[in-house]
This record gives structure tokens, C-alpha cells and sequence, in this order.
């Protein structure tokens, strides 16, 4: 039987690195959904795409192929994990995840990867939409604050040198588009369990969301 987690919150609360552990320990496939609206945001920005005008979107799309090499994100087969995390992305993944057409696409690739394998996949609308029966459900947060140092300190083991300031601000931005998009915003399931992340180290996250998983795999 294929076992769906769905990890889901706010940007810099740790879901990518706690969930690619959490797969990791259970063996199963860890799905950065992120990382896939940000490879399309790339694809965009690289391209010159008006995200703004409909009627380029289904073109732009159709020349825009995501896949997954481990862990890594390939864009028409090329890996692109350096490029989708620069702040020219980060300040645009927002607008391009609230587009209807976008989402349509990626949601149904995702769909298609949890039917497939087991998976333990993280995003914004996981547990809300791609996979709302999901065995596991998982709601992270952390203080914004936390977040923005987190956020400088990844940038910066990437060679990518920002403000605490212009990253906060980031934050709050992509918080506010993310939380009142009209498609599928980011919302809490109301059968998802919330972790704050605020002064909970890496394993510590890891830990917890693994008890949990364990108590429903060997429980069916």
C-alpha cells in the first residue's frame, strides 16, 4: 500500500530539508513540489514569459518539462537546483504559483507521482488539494524572524549574499500572496497536525513527524 505524507507551511520553517529526511529515513520518495513551481517561475523569467498574459501561458508551458533525478530538479533536462533559489525567484514564485494554469499542470504531475510510489512530498497545498486524503498531514510555522535567518544563512552557503531586512520583507510578501491567492491558498488542513519550527533543531523535526508516520504505517 503507497503512503502519502503531505508537509505543508510557511516559507523557512524547514519543510524541504525536514521532509527530504523524513523520506529518507522511511524509504520512500521525497517530492519538492516547490521546487517545481519555482523551476517554472525560472523558466519564465529566463524566457522573458509574461506571466501576466494568458494567452502566452499554454505555449510557455507546453515548452516547459519538469522532472526529478533524485533529488535534484531538471528543466527540460538540465538541473537547475542553483538557479531556482536566487531572489529574482524567490520574489517572483509567488505570482507565478497562484496562476490557474500553472497549478493545473504541476498538481496534476504531483497527483501522478503519489499514485505511483509512497511519497513524502512538501508545498503549500498539499494536504489541501493535491492530496487531501493523505495519510499524514503535517502544517509547519516558525516566527518570522527565525525564518528570515534561516532563509540568509541558506543563501549564503550558496554563495548568494541578501539582507536580513530585504529577506524578511520577502517573507511577508510571499506569506501575504501565498495565504490570499484565490487558487488554492495556502491554509491549514483542519486534520493536519501544526509543528512550530521556531526553536526546534533539524532532527528534532525530523523526529517528530517520523513517530508519527510510524504510528499510522503500523497501525494499517
Amino acid at each position: 500500500m503507497n503512503i502519502v505524507i503531505a508537509i505543508d507551511g510557511y516559507s523557512g520553517t524547514g519543510k524541504s530539508s525536514t521532509a527530504k529526511q523524513v523520506a529518507s529515513r522511511l524509504g520512500y520518495t521525497y517530492i519538492d513540489s516547490g521546487a517545481m513551481y519555482r523551476a517554472v517561475t525560472y523558466f519564465f523569467l529566463k524566457n522573458k514569459v509574461d506571466f501576466n498574459k494568458e494567452k502566452y501561458l499554454d505555449e510557455s508551458l507546453r515548452k516547459c518539462s519538469i522532472a526529478f533525478e533524485g533529488s535534484s530538479i531538471l528543466l527540460n533536462g538540465v538541473n537547475v537546483d542553483h538557479e531556482i533559489r536566487t531572489m529574482e525567484v524567490n520574489e517572483n514564485v509567488s505570482a507565478v504559483s497562484a496562476i490557474s494554469e500553472v497549478r493545473s499542470k504541476l498538481v496534476e504531475q504531483q497527483r501522478k507521482m503519489g499514485e505511483e510510489r509512497s511519497v513524502v512530498m512538501d508545498g503549500r497545498d498539499i494536504g489541501t488539494v493535491v492530496f487531501p486524503e493523505a495519510d499524514l498531514k503535517i502544517f509547519m510555522t516558525a516566527d518570522v524572524d527565525i525564518r528570515a535567518e534561516r532563509r540568509r544563512r541558506e543563501l549564503e552557503k550558496k554563495g548568494i549574499h541578501e539582507s536580513i531586512q530585504t529577506i524578511r520583507k520577502n517573507l511577508e510578501e510571499r506569506d501575504l500572496l501565498d495565504s490570499t491567492r484565490e487558487d488554492s491558498p495556502l491554509t491549514k488542513a483542519s486534520d493536519a497536525k501544526e509543528i512550530d519550527t521556531s526553536h526546534l533543531t533539524l532532527n528534532q523535526q525530523i523526529d517528530k513527524i517520523v513517530a508519527l508516520a510510524e504510528s499510522i504505517i503500523y497501525a494499517s
